[in-house]
C-alpha cells in the first residue's frame, strides 16, 4: 500500500468504502452455473460513499514470457494523496466469438474488477477450511518444469508491480 496518512481526507474515505460498501453478486452465468459481480457494478456501489474522493482505473499492456497481461489499477485519491491497487490478467491467444479488441476489453475488465476488489477490501475467495474436502485424492503434484514456468512468469511480473 502507498505510505498514506491514516488521518487523511482519502485513507478516511477508503476506510468508509470497505466498512459500508455492498456490492452483491447480481449477474448470473448460466453456462458456468456461477453468480459474479462485474467492475462496473463495483463502482456503482462504491460512488454513492465517496464524499471528497474520485475512484479511478487504468490499464497497462505488459509483455511476460511473450505473453500479453493487463495490468489494471485502481485507485482513489483526494487530488492530494492516493491509495490504488494493481491486478493482472492475460489474454488469451485465440477465443471463439471474439475479435482481438474484444480479447482486450475483456481480460481489462478482469483485471479492473480484481484490482478493485483488492482496493475495497472485497474477498471472492471461499477459504479452505469452509470446505468438506472428505474422500477426495490428494491431488498429484504437478512437473518441475511447469512450476518452474509459473515461478519464472510471477518473477518476470514482479518487476511491474
Amino acid at each position: 500500500m502507498d505510505n498514506i496518512d491514516p488521518k487523511s481526507i482519502v485513507f478516511k474515505e477508503l476506510l468508509h468504502i470497505q466498512k459500508n460498501l455492498k456490492a452483491p453478486k447480481n449477474n448470473y452465468n448460466k453456462f458456468g452455473g456461477y453468480s459474479s459481480r462485474s467492475c462496473e457494478d463495483i463502482l456503482e456501489a462504491a460512488k454513492p460513499l465517496l464524499d471528497k474522493c474520485y475512484i479511478g482505473n487504468h490499464d497497462d499492456l505488459v509483455i511476460v514470457n511473450e505473453r500479453y497481461y493487463i495490468k489494471a489499477t485502481a485507485y482513489i485519491t483526494d487530488g492530494q494523496n492516493t491509495i490504488s491497487a494493481t491486478s493482472f490478467a492475460r489474454e488469451p491467444e485465440f477465443r471463439k466469438g471474439m475479435d482481438e479488441s474484444q480479447i482486450t476489453g475483456c481480460a481489462s475488465s478482469y483485471a479492473r474488477k480484481y484490482a478493485l476488489g483488492a482496493l475495497f477490501g472485497i474477498n471472492d475467495i471461499k477459504d479452505a477450511d469452509e470446505f468438506d474436502n472428505r474422500g477426495q485424492k490428494k491431488a498429484k503434484k504437478s512437473n518441475n518444469k511447469e512450476k518452474s514456468t509459473k515461478d519464472e512468469a510471477f518473477d518476470a511480473l514482479d518487476g511491474f508491480l
